[in-house]
């Protein structure tokens, strides 16, 4: 149980016993799995939170009365209330579940957004976002004619703040932001991205993905006006994500979806919509998933995030010591504040030919452009191989990439 890993010492060894997926041989080599940004690997509790739910009280919430009904809406709610006490939200009616943060971001897209602005309108995003904080932005600009503003980044993958500060005016009507890169780990200073927004009148969203699994998150403290977070990169089932919103926000704003559940009452003449969150969650949810995800927020809450935080920055200091040593090896990101994302290039080796060669020696890395093309096109790379690390990774794993890494580099080259 999670509760034997409460105050005691971190032991590597004792968190990888509840990741059955660590026991895999792949190409007859013990799995080494580096490719966390992407998705983490899920503790037996998620796996048995999932199976629970469908062996014992499979049903449709909020509108059965009899138990089965009753059992799968009280465990449903109860995630609810831990990703508030997870994130600090100041109301549970502020935690509307999503497929993730890709529909996150493009449910504000859609409702305030496309709402809210008009021609002339401008939204910040920065040049290190996923294409899911780009695209629909993108999107919202053809649609009301607003305009798009990028922050620049610069040689360290660190958002160029003086130059974010001069985009800001009273055009501005949004922000949005990724907390931490996929791409480059750097940690992005969103307090200060947000207040400063706030002082001109904009709105600001904010891309928890990577964040929410490695540092703490406070959104009151923070004061963004919407927050995104995705269960599957902070070991939960994939298909289930959460949108962060203000009340005040979330209330003015219209529906994202129509079906069931988000209505109050319906004629052919008139639909009114249900109270927050239900608003903003038509049709049957992903039921088992959201129990799920409580599991998984439970479990890393059981360890702690300052606990886990401290193994992975070791990691990540030591990975890149290692990668440093190897001639032709360049790293990118070299930020001051980042999360254990190391991301690097090999003078004259493709990144894919390098991820299947690693692959080979049991070690799952990321490799190519990550939904980031233009920071990609910033840094004039085609892509990068990308060793991501979490709570269950070790010092010896990262040994074993740096052996495969001179194999891969005296074959290829």
């Amino acid at each position: 149980m999670v509760e034997t890993l409460e105050n005691t010492t971190f032991d590597v060894q004792a968190i990888r016993q509840h990741f059955p997926v660590l026991n895999r041989v792949v190409k007859g080599k013990p799995l080494v799995y580096f490719d966390n940004a992407a998705t983490t690997q899920k503790p037996q509790v998620v796996i048995d939170a999932l199976a629970e739910y469908y062996k014992n009280y499979n049903a449709n919430i909020h509108r059965g009365i009899h138990s089965l009904a009753e059992e799968a809406t009280a465990a449903y709610e109860a995630t609810r209330d831990t990703v508030q006490q997870f994130i600090h939200a100041k109301e549970r009616e502020e935690i509307i579940f999503t497929r993730g943060v890709t529909e996150s971001i493009n449910l504000v897209a859609y409702t305030w957004a496309r709402t809210n602005l008009k021609a002339g309108d401008e939204i910040i995003i920065s040049g290190m976002e996923h294409h899911s904080n780009i695209v629909p932005w993108q999107l919202i600009g053809e649609m009301t004619g607003a305009k798009l503003k990028v922050i620049p980044v610069n040689d360290n993958g660190e958002l160029i703040m003086d130059e974010f500060h001069q985009l800001l005016n009273e055009k501005v009507k949004l922000v949005s932001v990724v907390h931490a890169s996929n791409s480059l780990g750097t940690i992005n200073p969103v307090k200060e991205i947000i207040d400063a927004a706030h002082k001109v009148g904009a709105v600001v969203m904010i891309d928890g993905a990577q964040s929410t699994v490695h540092l703490d998150i406070d959104v009151q403290e923070l004061d963004c006006d919407f927050f995104a977070i995705s269960s599957h990169k902070v070991y939960g089932p994939t298909g289930i994500g959460v949108l962060y919103g203000k009340r005040a926000l979330l209330e003015a704003m219209p529906p994202f979806m129509g079906g069931g559940e988000m209505i109050k009452d319906v004629s052919f003449e008139k639909t009114t919509w249900n109270d927050l969150p239900y608003k903003f969650e038509a049709g049957t949810p992903n039921i088992a998933d959201t129990v799920a995800l409580k599991a998984a927020l439970d479990f890393v809450s059981g360890i702690g995030k300052a606990t886990i935080r401290q193994h992975e920055d070791a990691l990540l200091k030591y990975a890149t010591e290692q990668l440093q040593s190897i001639d032709g090896i360049r790293l990118i990101g070299t930020a001051k504040q980042k999360v254990s994302v190391a991301s690097y290039v090999v003078e004259g080796v493709h990144p894919q030919d390098l991820g299947i060669l690693l692959d080979n020696q049991g070690v799952a890395v990321r490799t190519g452009h990550h939904c980031t093309q233009p920071l990609m096109n910033r840094f004039g790379i085609p892509g990068t191989t990308r060793a991501s690390f979490a709570m269950y990774n070790s010092k010896e794993e990262i040994d074993v990439m740096i052996a495969g890494l001179h194999k891969a580099i005296k074959l290829l080259r």
